[in-house]
């Protein structure tokens, strides 16, 4: 998501005279684009800030703004802690940031944290950063209306709203047109997405807009983050029996496995609807992949509040899950629960987890093995650049020799080797499908 913006913002700013530069020192405005789900995401830019004091030293001149959720999370408190900061923007002030740099240039700091309940810049045409020319996200909606325990989201990113079907149709095909074979719809959760239709009073649900997306010649796969498991509806399991482009990989985030810690986080199900969901799935996709998202040592879990989150793990199979400890955030109910879990018990249900979730991931990587997988090509392989690199549907990485034509392009190979964090595989020819 953050991503996403960061090519919105470059967007902006260009249209009023700015371009980007790869080379920071070359820069007159360096912003940080950050993130507030969890302390470390803010300390490492509170690391960052220390290190640009360098490009201040050397250009008295430039300007530095801290954008996004961590802005809007600490709004001017920011300015007060961090002096070299000259720019706060929340999410939905991307718009000022050129009149917010003018105000700075001036003389001054400026501000603008300021949350909408219509902004979705669904009008802009996002500059795409470091583009492989393969692979885009599109916004389809922004905010959260899940109000759970332990999240800052829904106090930096605001209301959910969705953009219209219309301007992401619009922006998918231009995608199509440029050579993008790949699109990932992006939003808090996208399950929730409702965009007006036009001048009607028809909403589209997700579903139906994964219908019209697919429908756009040329874009061969459809990804989407992120999801919630309250709001997986019917309709959408169904779309996968009957869109091939919707990629056999579901990033479904659980949290844990115990009822009791998921009412307390205010995640509005149970451990038994979510595998219910699972099962409905997998009779649709029955080799679908399936990945989640895990937070161990929320405040009051016991041992066997964790064993049923282990338990859940061994009995759905996920696939390169994400997992870690409880981060408390000032101003989410969650933060004030009493919390008397030792750290170090933590990080040892914490190791426990992942290597259970790390285990049935290499079990999974070693099935691949011998057998042929539709991968797209996305560029040169990042360790070997004689080597190219491509993702298959349940987003696994694989590197292998081949042409540099084939780079954009559905091909088959042959996985020959799983190493921890990615596959090795060979192209298979013509000649050895005959074979």
């Amino acid at each position: 998501m953050n991503f996403s913006d960061s090519e919105i913002i470059a967007s902006i700013m260009g249209e009023h005279g700015f371009a980007t530069t790869q080379d920071e020192f070359d820069a007159d405005v360096i912003f940080l684009n950050t993130c507030a789900i969890r302390d470390n995401a803010e300390q490492r830019i509170r690391e960052r800030l220390k290190h640009l004091r360098a490009n201040k030293k050397q250009n008295r001149d430039l300007i530095i703004g801290v954008l996004g959720c961590m802005a809007e999370r600490l709004k001017d408190k920011l300015l007060e802690e961090e002096k070299l900061v000259d720019v706060v923007a929340g999410p939905d002030s991307y718009r000022e940031l050129p009149k917010l740099v003018a105000e700075v240039d001036e003389g001054g700091r400026a501000i603008n944290v300021l949350l909408s309940r219509e902004e979705t810049y669904g009008d802009l045409n996002p500059v795409r950063l470091n583009s492989n020319g393969v692979t885009a996200f599109i916004s389809i909606m922004r905010g959260c209306d899940n109000m759970c325990s332990f999240c800052v989201v829904p106090f930096t990113r605001g209301r959910e709203r969705s953009r219209d079907p219309e301007s992401i149709i619009r922006e998918a095909r231009e995608l199509a047109t440029a050579g993008y074979k790949e699109i990932t719809l992006l939003g808090q959760n996208v399950n929730a997405y409702l965009g007006k239709m036009g001048h009607t009073s028809e909403l589209a649900d997700f579903a139906l807009l994964l219908d019209y997306v697919a429908e756009i010649p040329g874009i061969e796969r459809i990804r989407y983050t992120t999801s919630h498991p309250k709001e997986f509806s019917q309709r959408l399991i169904d779309a996968y029996g009957k869109i091939s482009k919707l990629v056999n990989h579901v990033h479904l985030p659980v949290q844990s496995g115990s009822d009791r810690i998921l009412m307390a986080m205010k995640r509005g199900y149970s451990a038994l609807e979510y595998k219910n969901i699972i099962r409905r799935l997998r009779s649709v996709r029955p080799d679908v992949s399936l990945s989640s998202d895990f937070i161990v040592g929320f405040p009051g879990e016991t041992e066997a509040d964790f064993e049923q989150t282990m338990k859940l793990v061994q009995d759905l199979k996920f696939d390169n899950s994400f997992s870690f400890i409880y981060s408390a955030r000032p101003g989410t109910p969650a933060a004030n629960l009493h919390d008397d879990t030792p750290q170090t018990v933590k990080l040892q249900r914490l190791q426990r987890l992942q290597a259970e979730i790390e285990a049935e991931a290499q079990r999974i990587s070693q099935y691949m093995v011998g057998s042929v997988q539709r991968i797209l090509v996305e560029g040169p392989s990042r360790k070997n650049a004689a080597e190219l690199m491509g993702r298959t549907e349940n987003n696994r990485i694989v590197n292998f020799p081949g042409q540099p034509r084939l780079v954009g392009q559905l091909i088959d190979v042959r996985i020959t080797q799983a190493l921890p964090h990615s596959l090795r595989a060979e192209v298979v020819t013509q000649e050895k499908v005959a074979a």
